[in-house]
């Protein structure tokens, strides 16, 4: 049977377990931002406040994750550009768009040059992080199990994006 005194070691040493990889993570590229000075647009913290939203900040500035299937960006699919909400670089266009069922908008390509990647270790695994080539902007992570021609899905966070929709012809 577990007592409450078991119970409270377990807890103390799962947390101090996860608190002793936190030195590593500081330095991880999910928690740090890409090194500013690589970066055509940049603002101090107090800045990028004024200018994003609370859930933009998280999300672009601290690599925050909107919940799954939150972005009314995941179901738009007209003729349009998917732009930084950061720096309104163009980012993807909607014929590289896709609905991969993940609950987040999906792409199979980038604009060429409009994004970066680093690698992110948190959470106990590796993937590679999309970021915004313009501002830094933590956009999503880009996965090998997307549909052809690529091969790619760019699973991108809604809230770190902005929908420009086509005009003319």
């Amino acid at each position: 049977m577990l007592t409450r005194r078991d119970f409270h070691r377990a807890a103390t040493a799962v947390a101090f377990t996860l608190g002793a990889g936190a030195p590593a993570r500081a330095a991880d590229p999910r928690t740090t931002a890409p090194a500013q000075s690589r970066f055509e647009v940049m603002k101090t913290d107090d800045e990028w406040k004024k200018i994003l939203t609370r859930e933009q900040y998280e999300v672009l500035r601290k690599h925050g994750t909107e919940r799954a299937g939150t972005s009314p960006l995941d179901k738009t699919y007209a003729p349009g550009a998917y732009h930084c909400a950061g720096c309104d670089l163009p980012l993807f266009v909607s014929e590289t768009k896709y609905d991969s069922g993940t609950g987040w908008p999906s792409f199979f390509q980038p604009i060429e040059k409009a994004v970066g990647t680093t690698v992110d270790r948190s959470f106990f695994m590796t993937r590679t992080e999309v970021h915004c080539s313009r501002c830094g902007g933590h956009l999503g992570h880009v996965f090998e199990d997307g549909p052809r021609p690529t091969g790619l899905r760019y699973c991108m966070n809604g809230v770190a994006m902005k929908f420009v929709p086509k005009t003319g012809s």
